[in-house]
């Protein structure tokens, strides 16, 4: 389902579970879809700008690219997703799982170099 926009989809009852799926260049905006599943899926330069990602997990999934601007991320699971870049001054994190050696993803933004060989 490359670019896809699920973002003209009618909300009413929407709910999905994604699990070995290919999905670069979708756009989620706007869209609500707490406690969504992804699960070993390639999300590269998805946009999910504004979402309401809440409760949602993300496990063995590539991120390369994607855009979280104004999501909801609060007790979202990212413990076994890669390559994610999230500006936590953007966007909501409270309880949010991260794994440490993913860390990096979330101080990018800030312009300092991380070692991730130490």
């Amino acid at each position: 389902m490359f670019g896809f926009q699920f973002n003209d989809c009618n909300e009413f009852g929407l709910s999905f579970t994604f699990d070995h799926c290919l999905l670069n260049n979708s756009v989620f905006y706007k869209t609500s879809i707490k406690k969504t599943v992804f699960r070993h899926s390639k999300l590269i330069e998805v946009d999910f700008s504004e979402c309401d990602l809440s409760n949602a997990s993300f496990g063995y999934c590539d991120l390369s690219g994607a855009i979280f601007d104004k999501t909801n991320l609060e007790k979202a699971d990212f413990r076994m997703a890669v390559n994610y870049s999230i500006e936590p001054a953007q966007n909501r994190l409270k309880k949010a799982k991260f794994s440490l050696s993913e860390v990096h993803g979330l101080l990018s933004h800030l312009g300092v170099e991380i070692d991730k060989n130490s």
